[in-house]
């Protein structure tokens, strides 16, 4: 059973969660075969002050 691990910011709707698991089960087959059954995909939601990037947490990141 392949698992496929995602850690993401915090924000992402319902219906884009959908669509993500979908593509990256989708993805996965075409890549290593119809074969597979059973892929779990489990995506961590990370709050903004709980992951950095450069030495600055996206917390305090300025918007562009």
């Amino acid at each position: 059973m392949p698992i496929i691990r995602v850690d993401m910011l915090k924000g992402r709707t319902k219906k884009q969660k959908q669509n993500l698991v979908k593509e990256l089960t989708q993805a996965f087959n075409r890549a290593c075969g119809e074969n597979h059954v059973g892929i779990d995909v489990i995506l961590y939601e990370v709050e903004k002050e709980n992951w950095s990037i450069n030495g600055q947490l996206f917390s305090e990141k300025q918007p562009k």
